[in-house]
């Protein structure tokens, strides 16, 4: 018994043995497979492909751009010079009215009574200095022929200036009273809008004093003013060479506004006068413009961005997107690609804004920098990159962004 039991277990044993063989070989052939592999190495991306472009060579105008506010033309207060009942209104509120339409009428019959009586005391005066004066005829031929006395000459001559005095009086009575008549219809002085009416018809107007009827405010053209500073005039003069604008120059200096609503400045105008003073307490300058407005867009009140000129010349300029700006602590740069198509933070500083979206740069670029347009943040400082040049789209114009900025003015610092 004891000898099975020893064959039996060594029989197992081999068995499990057997069992293992294949699994061992396996592991053995891995390793050998392995032992024969190359050893990884890193493999570097490529470099990133970024858009690159030189920057715009254009003219621009050197300019500012400042809040102002838009001014009526005129504006007056119509008034009852004359008193009575207000007998008419002859306009609708707020109706745009022509020079010389009838607005408001007040009762005319004691004015016109006071116009025949006039007309009746001249008539009368210039019967009696007609008489006067043949009388002074008469006695003037018998003065030559000595038939009549010194004296009674000196009378008849004395009645003939007393009678074109009178006449002289009546005219004027005469001329009072048309023209108090002529005051019973109130007139629009210009062209303009008339605002809603003050006093209703029936009522007494100008029983004491002028009685305000409505206002009327002519809106075309339209002033828009302004204000300078000190420093923005002292450049303007260094960019004329102190030379002074007359009159007639300063309305071919351009305006351009806008309102706050509106992009760019749509509505042009010109410069129509410059204080001949600065404002001691304040240290600006006050500077005015006109602008066509036959659509009345514009309305007295409204704050305006204005753009004027600091020069009469444009200047060439280079001009970037303003989007690829950045700003640190150390002032603004660009990214720009080397001739090794390394990527190279370079310097700036910059001057206006366009509409275009384009920004002056005032120094730092040279004409054929590569500047980075968009880099997908693959543009950092030291990396090699593959630039693919494209064309930077041109400002069609140097019409300042809706952006806050600076002031206009040529005209102003040549007030005389």
């Amino acid at each position: 018994m004891s000898n099975r039991s020893d064959e039996a277990v060594v029989f197992a044993a081999a068995r499990r043995i057997r069992g293992l063989v294949p699994f061992l070989a396996a592991i053995a052939l891995t390793g050998l497979v392995a032992g024969c592999k190359q050893e990884n190495k890193f493999q570097p991306p490529p470099p990133a492909e970024v858009s690159v472009g030189v920057p715009v060579k254009q003219e621009v105008a050197p300019f500012e751009v400042l809040t102002g506010n838009t001014v009526a033309f005129a504006t007056v207060d119509l008034v009852a010079r004359v008193e009575g009942f207000l007998v008419s209104q002859d306009y609708v509120d707020g109706s745009v009215m022509k020079k010389g339409d009838k607005l408001f009428g007040i009762e005319q019959t004691m004015y016109k009574a006071k116009v025949k009586e006039a007309e009746a005391q001249l008539d009368g005066a210039k019967a009696s200095l007609a008489q006067a004066e043949a009388e002074f005829t008469r006695q003037e031929t018998l003065l030559r022929q000595n038939v009549s006395a010194q004296a009674t000459y000196d009378t008849a001559k004395a009645k003939r200036d007393n009678a074109r005095a009178n006449v002289e009086n009546a005219e004027g009575n005469l001329t009072i009273a048309q023209t108090n008549l002529g005051y019973t219809t109130v007139l629009a002085p210009f062209d303009g809008i008339v605002s809603k009416h003050l006093i209703s018809v029936g009522e007494l107007v100008g029983a004491s004093t002028a009685t305000k009827l409505a206002t009327i405010v002519q809106l075309d053209p339209i002033y828009v003013t302004f204000t300078m500073s000190e420093q923005d005039v002292l450049q303007i003069r260094q960019n004329l060479k102190d030379r002074r604008l007359d009159p007639e120059e300063l309305s071919k200096v351009p305006l351009d506004i806008g309102l706050m609503n509106e992009e760019g400045f749509p509505h042009k105008g010109f410069l129509n006068y410059v204080s001949p003073e600065l404002d001691a307490t304040t240290g600006t300058i006050l500077v005015r413009g006109l602008f066509p407005n036959p659509a009345r867009i514009l309305i007295p009140g409204f704050f305006v961005r204005v753009k004027v000129p600091q020069g009469l010349e444009a200047t060439a300029s280079l001009l970037v997107p303003n989007r690829v700006i950045a700003e640190d602590q150390a002032g603004k740069y660009v990214m720009t690609v080397n001739k090794d198509n390394v990527v190279v933070q370079t310097r700036i500083t910059t001057g206006q804004l366009l509409a275009s979206g384009l920004r002056v740069i005032s120094t730092g670029l040279k004409p054929d920098d590569q500047v980075v347009l968009n880099t997908n943040g693959a543009a950092i400082p030291g990396a090699k990159v593959v630039p693919k040049v494209t064309t930077i789209p041109v400002a069609t114009d140097g019409t300042p962004a809706a952006s806050p900025a600076a002031s206009p003015a040529a005209p102003p610092a040549a007030p005389k």
